[in-house]
Parts: structure tokens; C-alpha cells; sequence
């Protein structure tokens, strides 16, 4: 008696498109294994992402003498229970040529602790990650320490096959240390959102990045 019955699943035709239409089942809940995509069926379209005309690539910035090669690839900078506001900087990684997301580049992050000190022995406020397919990122640290007289700052250096390798860094909106920092120009420097989760509460800011085409 298997008339009526889809893919095996032991739901009849008539609930089968009754839970779909309103969302209530996904491919597990329905047996995936005995699922079959018909010939011709055409890719699912892309998210239509554009970067906005005019856009130019972002400002570049010396790496500075901290940068450390080889650093994990992970989404989280900072050590567990480091001292220090915890900050999420989000963001996405665009083609100025193409003026689409970059999926798989590469960014290699790195800071200072809470108290302006670089880890130079490990990779303590180091790391990189690739942005996914849509050229998003999203990395989870805590807010930089200043020293030297420098704004607080993160350092960043992003690659991608056929782009001219980026390093540049992010600086924050109301940090009195800005004014009269020669690197801190207005592009680089982003707002901060205070999320309150409970009786606690985090930063959030974002920092879209744009590459240019190698050779430009």
C-alpha cells in the first residue's frame, strides 16, 4: 500500500506537501536517503549580494613588527576567560572588479591584550579564518588594549587567488586616541554596538572589506 506515501517516508502525499508549505519538516524528518533531485532542476540562485557602485578598495596599512605567520584557523582570537570587553566584528569580503562576495578568502587577524602587550611566543590574539560562501565573517575576541599612545586597533591581512593581498587595520568610533593617529583614517574606523544578553553584555561592530584585482 505504498500509493500516496513520498520517498518512503510513511507520510502521505497530501501531509508531505502540507508540511512543506508551511515549513514544518526538513530533509531528516522525511528520510533524505530517499530523496531524488530530478533531472533539469536548475541551481538554487545566489543571495543577489552587490557591493555598491563606486567603492573603492579598502585603505592599506603596514603590518607593523607583531605580525606572526601560521596562526590557527579558528573564529575565536582571544584565550578563554581573557581579561577585557568581549567584541565580535563581523563583516564580508568583496572584489572591487567583480563587485561580488569573495567566498574562501583568507583573513589573518591579530591584536593586542587588553593591557597593549602582543603575544609573541604563541598565538594568543592571533588567528585566521575564510569568510564562507557569501564572503562573510564573523570572529569573537576581546576589545584591544591601547599602548604607545596608538588607538585601540586590530590588524588585519586578507588574501585571495587573483587579488592583491590586503593588510590594512580596524579602528573604533570615540576612542580618544584617534585624533592625530596618522593610520587611523575615517574608512578604517567602524561603530560600536553594545548588546546587553542578560546581566551581561558584549561589543559588536562591522568591517566590509574590498580587494582589489591583481594586477591593478
Amino acid at each position: 500500500m505504498a500509493r500516496g506515501r513520498a520517498g518512503g517516508s510513511g507520510l502521505s502525499r497530501r501531509a508531505l506537501l502540507g508540511a512543506l508549505r508551511h515549513g514544518a519538516v526538513g530533509l531528516a524528518a522525511l528520510g533524505a536517503s530517499g530523496l531524488v533531485l530530478r533531472p533539469g532542476v536548475a541551481a538554487t540562485p545566489d543571495a543577489g549580494l552587490e557591493l555598491p557602485l563606486g567603492q573603492a578598495p579598502t585603505a592599506s596599512q603596514g603590518e607593523g613588527p607583531f605580525y606572526s605567520a601560521g596562526a590557527p584557523f579558528r573564529a575565536k582570537l582571544s584565550p578563554p576567560l581573557a581579561q577585557g570587553t568581549v567584541l565580535v566584528v563581523r563583516g564580508r569580503v568583496w572584489g572591487e572588479d567583480t563587485r561580488r562576495p569573495l567566498a574562501g578568502a583568507v583573513l589573518d587577524l591579530w591584536h593586542a591584550d587588553q593591557a597593549g602587550r602582543y603575544d609573541e611566543a604563541g598565538f594568543a590574539n592571533r588567528a585566521r579564518i575564510a569568510a564562507d560562501e557569501t564572503g562573510a565573517y564573523e570572529v569573537e575576541t576581546i576589545h584591544p588594549g591601547v599602548y604607545g599612545g596608538r588607538p585601540s586597533h586590530i590588524h588585519y591581512r586578507i588574501s585571495q587567488p587573483g587579488y592583491r593581498t590586503l593588510t590594512t587595520q580596524l579602528f573604533f568610533a570615540g576612542d580618544p586616541h584617534l585624533k592625530g593617529d596618522s593610520f587611523a583614517t575615517r574608512s578604517l574606523v567602524v561603530e560600536l554596538e553594545r548588546v546587553q544578553v542578560g546581566s551581561a553584555a558584549y561589543e559588536r561592530g562591522t568591517f566590509d572589506v574590498v580587494l582589489a584585482r591583481y594586477p591593478a
